[in-house]
């Protein structure tokens, strides 16, 4: 596959720019104090190059695989998504505004609005269940899984800009990389300080892969993606105390439709700071305290985030950290026949950030419910399922799931600490009422890049999400043949017209 030299005499003077010595540079779990922060030049310049040079050709074939993959899930997601109050309820917000470009879908169905709006409605359906892909962690200091959610900013924000002029699937599979591409890399690049004290990365760094996907789909020039970039970090936003709350989706929809804003307004000959990646009152500094540039420097591309470390697509509607112990916990059930009143009780120990992450202990509503381990194993030990009509207020409150909740001990377990934050280990110990004990261990879930989901599996579980939805059999068929073929599509309108109920 060809790979495009994205400049490398500007390039070589980024990297000579950056500060060189260990004692001027900090590691990105480092202090907050701006004389510990990279004192680099250009950053904002090379990622906006990157936007602005990637070409279909300069993406391997198995990249583009793996996004179809998650293209089909999201759009799955976003048929489910409808479903939801949230779904209902942001339906009626943006019904409420004029406005006089109303040629953009809102997924599920027969509304069109501005793209703005519907980037910010499709947003909010896809990850109104928490059943969207995640990004993967390289390092050992970062949290496996917790960067950003890669697809809920970016394919609603393009499928949006989709309908105003004709868009041919190679190029909206270029956005929809190119935008990925950016919001991991700076995810990965960010302390992790940024997540730890709270932000909600999905909805600060999704504003940029946002951003760089629509610039991209509007063929913004450098100036315009470098404005672009410089309003979507005004825009970033997002907290994790409102994990288990409709405002979980709500950020990631913020993401989608900033991103869509920005490349809007810059496109009109909006300005905003050209360097708000490493300004000292930019991005990283003020969200993060401060970053790893070696994590954007010459990585963008290289190698891309779907090629390595990976994208993990969702086996369950629930937060990615439940998903090794579940995957483990319906093994054993099946391989020994376990009944839920055989359990005494269960242990399940995992790292700290698992613990303070999963915080609902007690959950009362399906959404606290995905944000909770011990609904988590306690519904697959009563069902031996857990999908999307599991995660629901009525089964959450349900007497015998509430009984078995008491029986799950999760707990900070030395050894999956010491695992590393790279790893969601997840050490189970079932422990039966006839005295017998039954141990588990995983650290990776079905989806993962270790155990990945075929494009089959994809389908599956996007079937089940239109089925979930009452979509036609006959428009569910068609979705899944266009997204395998996308990239041969002369224009991409179709989607539109399969994802709505006009």
């Amino acid at each position: 596959m060809l790979r495009r030299d994205f400049g490398k005499a500007s390039l070589s003077v980024f990297i000579a720019s950056a500060v060189g010595s260990s004692a001027e540079r900090t590691p990105a779990g480092g202090s907050a104090c701006s004389d510990n922060f990279p004192k680099i030049s250009g950053l904002t310049d090379y990622v906006a190059k990157f936007v602005t040079n990637t070409k279909y050709a300069d993406i391997p074939e198995g990249v583009l695989d793996l996004g179809k993959k998650s293209i089909l899930d999201g759009l799955g997601l976003a048929l489910a998504g409808s479903m939801a109050d949230t779904g209902d309820i942001s339906r009626r917000y943006v019904e409420s505004f004029a406005n006089g470009d109303k040629r953009a879908v809102v997924i599920g169905s027969n509304l069109r609005t501005a793209p703005r709006f519907a980037a910010f409605v499709n947003g909010v359906s896809i990850h109104a269940d928490d059943f969207d892909d995640t990004q993967l962690s390289a390092a050992k200091d970062r949290v496996y899984g917790l960067l950003v959610h890669p697809t809920v900013p970016v394919l609603p924000a393009i499928l949006a800009l989709s309908a105003r002029a004709g868009v041919s699937g190679r190029d909206f599979l270029t956005a929809y990389q190119v935008g990925v591409e950016v919001e991991c890399k700076v995810a990965e690049a960010i302390s992790p300080r940024h997540y730890q004290d709270g932000f909600h990365s999905t909805g600060t760094c999704g504003a940029f892969g946002s951003a760089a996907a629509a610039g991209k789909l509007m063929r913004l020039d450098h100036q315009g993606t470098l404005s672009a970039f410089g309003i979507a970090g005004s825009e970033s936003g997002g907290l994790r105390e409102n994990f288990g709350t409709m405002t979980k989706p709500f950020q990631a929809g913020r993401a989608a439709e900033s991103g869509v804003i920005a490349a809007e307004l810059a496109g009109l000959g909006w300005t905003a700071a050209r360097n708000i990646f490493e300004a000292e009152r930019g991005f990283f500094h003020a969200a993060g305290g401060t970053f790893d540039p070696d994590a954007i420097v010459n990585r963008l591309g290289n190698p891309w985030t779907f090629a390595s470390p990976g994208i993990s697509l969702k086996p369950y509607p629930s937060g990615s950290l439940t998903h090794p112990a579940m995957t483990e916990l319906i093994r054993l059930i099946e391989t020994n026949d376990l009944r839920a009143p055989q359990v005494e009780k269960v242990d399940i120990g995992a790292n700290h950030n698992m613990t303070t992450t999963l915080l609902h202990h007690q959950p009362q509503t399906g959404l606290q419910a995905k944000f909770s381990m011990e609904f988590c194993l306690a519904i697959l030990l009563l069902e031996r399922k857990a999908g999307l009509g599991e995660f629901t207020d009525e089964v959450a409150r349900r007497p015998d799931v509430q009984a078995m909740i008491q029986r799950i001990n999760f707990y900070v377990d030395p050894e999956a600490e010491a695992a590393g934050f790279d790893k969601m280990t997840s050490l189970l110990r079932i422990h039966l009422k006839d005295g017998r004990v039954i141990s588990g261990r995983a650290e990776f879930a079905k989806g993962s890049p270790s155990n990945p989901m075929s494009f089959a599996d994809a389908e599956a579980k996007f079937r089940g999400c239109a089925e979930y939805a009452e979509w036609p059999r006959q428009k569910t068929d068609q979705l899944v043949t266009f997204v395998k073929t996308i990239d041969t599509a002369a224009r991409v309108d179709e989607l539109a017209l399969l994802l709505s109920k006009q």
